[in-house]
């Protein structure tokens, strides 16, 4: 239980990635959004090396 936040994070990046590499669909016609979800092809696998380093950071 003391490792949730990582694994909530872990899981986050993971959509991200897969939502700015257009594996996943956002499900919306608004272009400011497509536009937003663009930006997750690099906050996703950012938001998975952070969530791992806190992972294995000394306490």
């Amino acid at each position: 239980m003391a490792y949730i936040d990582q694994f909530i994070m872990f899981c986050a990046g993971v959509w991200m990635t897969a939502v700015g590499l257009r594996y996943l669909d956002i499900g919306s016609r608004q272009d400011w959004l497509k536009q937003f979800a663009r930006h997750f092809r690099w906050m996703g696998p950012l938001l998975i090396v952070i969530s791992v380093l806190l992972l294995f950071a000394p306490r």
